[in-house]
């Protein structure tokens, strides 16, 4: 049985790294778009922060990049600017002098020549692991494309989901992907238990018209978390752009219809979320 809770304050970094969690627990901040702020095994770790305004935004950034003085790592799935926010990782380094960034092998030198010395910079790799004090990182393949022409493929690692786990909990932000062979098994095998997955989808118009690469959409997700063992299906990615948007309320429906054993959580980024894991 799933166990979750709401602090019912007012979200922020700080409020994030002084909450006490026990040795099962973790916190999840979601930041909009595919970025949250997540608590875990005494660690802040950012993924995807989308924090630079812009006028496609539809909300607003959850705090300025350069007030982010409590991170101690960022990891980005992907080059596309509301996944890998390069202004936003400046002054994320600026402002955490101690953070390391994780982002795939071959978007090492362009956070280098963001000014954040080498030794920072972590190029992640699917058959390596990352050791963040206390957190294993597992990079996983995500299945999507720079452009259409590259779509639907894993780019030689350009592209990454990540777990996060503290012995504990594990924690899976599959970034931009949309499901490929192999992937259920994957994430059973790693026995995950909360799984961050986009929910936008994918269709002829955005692609066609708009240029737009997909993701998996709520059907996709829900059925990909219930066979893969998940405890709780997190949606991400339905909110920033009006041309990309998802439907967390049909996904409700589809899990209640076809997966009742699968835990829905809608985020809010107003509040933060603690997880208990149920696997001790």
């Amino acid at each position: 049985m799933t166990a979750l809770a709401t602090i019912r304050a007012s979200a922020s970094l700080s409020r994030l790294r002084d909450l006490s969690l026990g040795p099962d627990q973790v916190a999840l901040w979601w930041l909009g778009q595919a970025g949250f702020a997540v608590k875990i095994g005494g660690a802040i770790v950012l993924l995807d922060p989308f924090l630079s305004p812009r006028p496609e935004r539809l909300v607003p950034p959850s705090f300025p990049p350069e007030s982010a003085g409590d991170v101690d790592a960022v990891l980005c799935s992907h080059e596309h600017w509301d996944h890998f926010d390069a202004p936003a990782l400046g002054a994320i380094a600026r402002a955490s002098r101690a953070a390391r960034f994780v982002v795939p092998a071959p978007l090492r030198d362009a956070v280098v020549a963001l000014g954040i010395t080498p030794e920072r910079v972590i190029a992640a790799r699917t058959e390596e692991t990352v050791q963040l004090g206390a957190v294993t990182v597992r990079p996983l393949p995500a299945s999507h494309g720079v452009e259409l022409g590259d779509a639907y493929g894993f780019g030689d690692g350009r592209f990454l989901g990540y777990v996060l786990d503290d012995g504990a909990v594990r924690v899976y932000h599959a970034g931009d992907t949309i499901v490929y062979p192999g992937m259920v098994q994957l994430l059973r095998r790693l026995e995950v238990d909360v799984a961050l997955l986009p929910i936008n989808g994918r269709d002829h118009f955005r692609e066609v018209e708009d240029g737009i690469v997909g993701n998996m959409d709520h059907r996709e997700a829900a059925r990909l978390a219930a066979e893969a063992g998940a405890d709780l299906l997190i949606p991400m990615h339905y909110d920033m752009f009006a041309a990309n948007r998802g439907y967390p309320a049909h996904l409700v429906d589809v899990a209640r219809r076809d997966h009742p054993g699968l835990a829905i959580a809608i985020p809010s980024r107003e509040r933060i979320f603690i997880y208990s894991g149920t696997r001790t």
